[in-house]
C-alpha cells in the first residue's frame, strides 16, 4: 500500500492562504519562512518541498491569487447581451475582491510589489482579462460601441471597476448610504456609453 502523500493540494492551500494572511497584516517583512511554517501546522521542509523557497511561494501567491480571480469571471453567466455582460463581469471582479481582499492585494495593491512573476505567470494573469475583452468585442460587432481596439475600451472598464475596488477596499468610496454595488453598474455604464459609436 502506499504511503500516504505528506505534501499534497490540501497543504499547498493553506500555506498559500497563511502566506496571504501574513502578508497582509504584517507586510512582506512579516514573512518569515519558519513562522509561515509554525503558523500553519507543518516544517519547512514541506514549504521547500512544495515552493521551492520563499521566490517560489510568492510566485505561487501571486498565480494562485490570479486562478481563484479566473475562477470567479468564469462562473458568469452570459446572456447574449454585451452590455448586462460587461455589467456582471464587473460585479464579479468587485465580488472576488470583497470576498478575498488578501489575495486582491497580492494582485494589484502593496503586496503584490514584492513579488516578481515570471513570464508564465504574467501570461496566465494576462489570460484574465481575455473575457473582458472578448465581451468588448461582441459589443463592438452588434454596433453598440465605435469599431476601435477592444482591449483599448476593456482596459478603460476594467481601470473604472479597479478604481472603485480600490476605493470601496480602503472603505474611502464616499457613499452616503447608497448602495455601492448600484454605483459600480451606473459608473460601468456611463463609462462604456463613452464609446458609443
Amino acid at each position: 500500500m502506499a504511503r500516504p502523500k505528506l505534501h499534497d493540494e490540501a497543504l499547498r492551500v493553506r500555506l498559500l492562504e497563511q502566506a496571504v494572511r501574513t502578508l497582509s497584516e504584517d507586510g512582506p517583512q512579516g514573512l518569515r519562512l519558519r513562522k509561515l511554517a509554525a503558523d500553519a501546522g507543518t516544517s519547512t521542509t514541506a514549504v521547500y518541498s512544495l515552493f521551492g523557497g520563499k521566490p517560489g511561494l510568492l510566485e505561487a501567491l501571486f498565480d494562485e491569487a490570479f486562478a481563484r480571480f479566473g475562477r470567479r469571471l468564469a462562473e458568469v453567466e452570459y446572456t447574449g447581451e454585451p452590455r448586462a455582460d460587461m455589467l456582471a463581469l464587473a460585479h464579479a471582479y468587485r465580488a472576488s475582491a470583497l470576498h478575498e481582499p488578501h489575495f486582491y492585494q497580492v494582485m494589484f495593491g502593496q503586496v503584490g510589489g514584492v513579488v516578481d512573476p515570471g513570464p508564465e505567470s504574467r501570461a496566465r494573469a494576462l489570460d484574465t482579462f481575455r473575457p473582458l475583452v472578448e465581451v468588448v468585442g461582441r459589443a463592438i460587432e452588434a454596433g453598440l460601441m465605435r469599431a476601435e481596439n477592444p482591449e483599448t475600451i476593456a482596459t478603460a472598464l476594467w481601470a473604472c471597476v479597479h478604481g472603485l475596488v480600490s476605493l470601496e477596499l480602503r472603505a474611502l468610496l464616499p457613499m452616503d448610504g447608497g448602495d455601492p454595488a448600484d454605483l459600480y453598474t451606473r459608473a460601468l455604464t456611463a463609462v462604456s456609453a463613452g464609446f458609443a459609436p
